[in-house]
């Protein structure tokens, strides 16, 4: 009796190490081979028991560093890699490939949003408009480097010598680029540079128009910026030049006056220079439509003309740059202000060029209605 409680012992002895073992992830086999004394590789053991859990995270770790170094969406970046067989460089080249037929399908769709990148030197300032179709692409560190690279570029090529040239895409699109960012970089041309940054962010991206605008006189380029996230980006931009008669004046108060009058630009949406730049036609049609709403007042024909003068001065005090309000001082006007710049720096200073510009104008958006394409004003 003695013996058998003994044996019973070790035979539950047994089986009890066996339950351990099968829970820490012994297969029967391998437990049935330790007893008869066989001992088995360590390695061997956790190979079997971890190495779906090692790839699992081998992949994850690659999925990661891919989309670090593209921007590309997790979906095409996993779909490149699995293609490639997980191999991180063949896939970085089929992620480019399948860049440029995505952009192509995603070309067609209407992009609104975006930025306005400015590069200027002391005679020159060149704007253009990168579109995108959502704010969270136009706010992409890839997306704002590529704008910013573009305005440089096209500051630094040799155009025409006009002293306002709007230009279309094509004008840039085949000339070449020298990027140089972790995720874009090399050298190639702005229209393979916006294929490949639409292929990163996953939406339509188009370089859309250009603006540039320059004095041959002595005088600055001054512009402004609104909504800004980093120098030389924006959404709305104004820009104007001013010119002094006498060639010996300094510059700096130009430069001050000019900053604050762009600003005054993109706040207050001029449409004309001065009065004698109004249309007759647009004079015209603004006096149709006064007279219209005096002759609903009632009153004589005397007074229903003053009130019509009265109103035209106050339509040339909002659509006239040199009469509207200062935005820095509405006690006085742009006529005032420039008055005074001439009396600081000892030399008459006028205002050569100017125009406003504004991310998405002019495109047609299913909610709202079109605004007009910049014009440029000159003296």
């Amino acid at each position: 009796m003695a013996w058998g409680q003994g044996a019973r012992k070790n035979i539950l002895g047994l089986l009890f190490r066996a339950q351990q073992q099968a829970a820490r992830g012994y297969s029967s086999s391998t437990f049935e081979t330790r007893l008869l004394g066989t001992p088995v590789p360590q390695n061997d053991m956790f190979h079997r028991r971890f190495s779906s859990q090692v790839s699992s995270l081998e992949h994850m770790n690659l999925i990661k560093q891919l989309r670090e170094r593209t921007s590309a969406p997790i979906k095409d970046v996993k779909a490149s890699l699995v293609s490639c067989n997980w191999d991180i460089e063949a896939a970085q080249k089929d992620l480019r490939k399948r860049g440029v037929v995505l952009a192509a399908k995603k070309s067609s769709r209407t992009a609104v949003e975006g930025l306005l990148a400015i590069a200027q030197d002391e005679k020159r300032a060149v704007v253009i408009e990168l579109n995108c179709e959502t704010d969270f692409v136009a706010r992409n560190d890839v997306f704002q480097y590529l704008a910013s690279s573009v305005a440089k570029m096209a500051l630094s090529a040799q155009g025409p010598g006009q002293l306002f040239l709007p230009f279309d895409p094509e004008y840039l699109e085949n000339m070449s680029i020298n990027l140089d960012h972790p995720k874009l970089s090399g050298e190639t041309t702005v229209q393979s540079a916006v294929t490949e940054v639409a292929a990163m962010v996953g939406e339509n991206v188009k370089l859309r128009r250009g603006f540039i605008l320059s004095t041959t006189a002595h005088g600055v380029v001054s512009s402004y910026l609104h909504t800004c996230p980093q120098p030389g980006l924006g959404r709305i931009a104004g820009l104007v030049t001013l010119e002094a008669e006498d060639s010996s004046a300094s510059l700096d108060a130009l430069k001050a006056v000019g900053s604050s009058i762009a600003m005054h630009i993109v706040a207050t949406k001029p449409l004309f220079l001065s009065k004698e730049l109004v249309s007759p036609a647009a004079i015209e049609n603004e006096r149709e439509i006064l007279r219209t709403q005096a002759e609903s007042s009632g009153k004589s024909q005397m007074a229903m003309d003053k009130m019509v003068e009265g109103r035209l001065r106050k339509y040339f005090e909002e659509v006239v740059l040199m009469e509207q309000k200062y935005v820095l001082s509405d006690s006085t006007n742009i006529k005032t202000v420039l008055n005074d710049l001439s009396k600081e720096v000892g030399s008459k200073v006028t205002i050569g060029n100017f125009f406003r510009m504004q991310v998405g104008e002019g495109i047609e958006r299913p909610e709202a209605a079109d605004e007009s394409e910049p014009v440029p004003h000159s003296a």
